[in-house]
């Protein structure tokens, strides 16, 4: 009984774990946080995208090989906790950048 008696508290406990509780970050970290989701990919255009954030807000700058990818870092950044808002000012390789508006 005592067996199954800690196995039910170990279940409980780690269910409480995975829901994640909401929490606040400051700009830097948060960049951190960002950097590490949208580059975790060993083919990741770590080198030519930058990652800047701004009250919460993620602004993501620079080049990229594939139009898809620009979708794709957009949602990874807004899914990271504590994310706000992403901004992308993302283009292709001979296409201009977007402008801050």
């Amino acid at each position: 009984m005592r067996i199954a008696g800690a196995y039910g508290v170990g279940w409980s406990r780690r269910a409480r774990h995975l829901r994640e509780e909401p929490k606040e970050y400051d700009d830097a970290t948060l960049a951190q946080k960002v950097q590490t989701e949208i580059f975790r990919a060993a083919d990741s255009p770590k080198g030519t995208v930058n990652v800047n954030v701004a009250d919460g807000v993620v602004q993501l700058r620079g080049k990229v090989q594939e139009p898809g990818l620009i979708n794709e870092l957009v949602e990874k950044a807004r899914h990271v906790q504590g994310v706000r808002d992403v901004e992308s000012f993302l283009h292709l390789p001979k296409t201009p950048a977007p402008m801050d508006q």
